[in-house]
């Protein structure tokens, strides 16, 4: 199966699952506390099917636009109602139970992720261990008192077992402006603490690039230019290198490390090498054009290549993280929490203007996201639907008129005055709501696109 067909099937499968999730918490609670729901559709615009079922004759429908969806229950303000359902009537109900429906709905988006998180982590993550390589002289890590060598065990107290967790817990930290204690183990064994400042990040944080920015790199043992796997349509396919080669000569310079020959081929994007490789024992030439990537320092080469990476060297950078069902429960609930935080307060920065907004993303990148995740494994799967289901539920809560957190505003607001606003209010508001959600739904597709164009 092809990328683009991969990516279109995780876009589907990604949004259709957790706008199900999310309508049905509407829908679930709104039924258990007596409200009649007369549609639940996933999906806007005209419904490509739909079935009515249930005591109430609730239709249900897929539409045509599927990126995003709703129940309709029964109001008054909405067309006529029966005598016999007033009682069932979402405008009659009091502002308690409206008030419950509407936050259901984001709710059931942070109980998806404490589920699938905990799946993921009763599954098993693996992950690089945090051993640091080289320590640049005057970086905050260096200056912290992190060596090369170093493991990192905790950040701020907390735990870390790879560097994606260290990624995390520092980025959270990152945002509070402050500084960071870390824990270290040395290659003796001994345990020390450092400190980091995070203050100074700037740019860095803007770009996701926390860790170089701290002076902190992952330790890579020297590994023998031997090609694993090659990716399909990539550049080194296209030459003609197949998995088991090895990479002998680069333009006559030997080559006897893979990091030499990364950085070599990194430095020449859209220009030939001539390579000798060792394939079964016989010496092939072959020439090779390494396409051009834009990254943040400009033009890189890349030739779709993966190193071969023996079985001792897995053993001593990566660790395999599982927890029991408590374990896994109580850290799923921790991850959950500590994502919501982040993505709440990097919404916060976006807002004062100390973030930008092309951290803000459409269908096109969710869709690419959601097939690399899908080819790299369950775990990683797992990991990327609690992410966008927390992310959904979080934008939800926004007190935006037209989500779920723009209703929430108004019925907070009558439950305090002991009225609802008027009508002319509540009109005016949908209308500043939308325009606000299509101007950051328009941000969201220039930026997928501008991130297309420039890949």
């Amino acid at each position: 199966m092809s990328s683009a067909m991969t990516s279109v099937l995780g876009l589907i499968v990604t949004l259709g699952l957790l706008i199900t999730v999310h309508e049905f918490g509407h829908f679930w609670v709104a039924r258990k506390l007596g409200v009649k729901v007369l549609r639940f559709s996933v999906g806007f615009g005209k419904p490509i099917w739909s079935k009515r079922m249930g005591r109430d004759d609730t239709e249900f429908a897929l539409a045509a636009i599927p990126l995003g969806g709703y129940v309709r229950m029964l109001d008054e303000r909405e067309g006529d109602v029966a005598p016999g359902d007033l009682d069932r009537a979402f405008n009659r109900k009091p502002v308690s139970t409206r008030i419950a429906v509407v936050v259901a709905g984001p709710v059931a988006n942070f109980l998806f992720a404490i589920v699938a998180y905990t799946i993921m982590f009763m599954w098993g993550v693996s992950g690089l261990k945090p051993i640091v390589g080289d320590v640049p002289e005057g970086s905050p890590a260096a200056v912290g008192g992190i060596r090369s060598g170093d493991m990192l065990v905790s950040v701020d107290q907390h735990p870390v077992r790879t560097w994606n967790e260290a990624a995390i817990a520092l980025l959270d930290q990152s945002l509070g402006e402050g500084r960071a204690l870390i824990g270290v183990q040395d290659e003796d064994g001994t345990r020390r603490q450092g400190e980091l400042d995070l203050s100074q990040l700037g740019d860095a944080l803007e770009q996701g690039r926390i860790l170089e920015a701290l002076g902190l790199t992952p330790w890579n043992p020297p590994l023998e230019p031997v090609i694993d796997q090659l990716i399909e349509g990539g550049a080194g396919e296209a030459a003609g290198l197949m998995p088991g080669d090895r990479i002998l000569s680069a333009d006559g310079r030997d080559m006897t490390d893979w990091s030499e020959w990364a950085a070599y081929v990194r430095a020449r994007p859209g220009q030939a090498i001539e390579v000798e490789i060792s394939r079964g024992g016989t010496s092939i030439d072959l020439t090779l054009l390494p396409e051009s990537v834009e990254a943040d320092a400009g033009s890189i080469g890349r030739i779709g290549a993966y190193v071969r990476v023996p079985d001792e060297f897995q053993a001593q950078t990566r660790v395999l993280v599982r927890y029991g069902p408590l374990g896994a429960v109580l850290q799923a609930i921790d991850r959950t929490w500590e994502m919501s935080l982040f993505t709440l307060k990097m919404l916060g920065r976006m807002v004062i203007g100390k973030a930008s907004l092309e951290h803000l993303s459409g269908p096109i990148t969710i869709a690419q996201f959601a097939g690399q995740s899908v080819s790299v494994g369950v775990a990683a799967s797992l990991s990327f639907l609690a992410l966008i289901s927390i992310s959904l539920g979080v934008l939800n809560l926004l007190p935006v008129p037209v989500l779920d957190g723009g209703h929430l505003l108004y019925y907070l607001i009558e439950a305090v005055k002991g009225s609802p606003l008027s009508e002319a209010v509540q009109a005016a508001g949908q209308r500043v709501g939308l325009a606000v959600l299509l101007m950051l739904m328009g941000v969201a597709f220039f930026n997928d696109i501008t991130r297309l164009l420039s890949s």
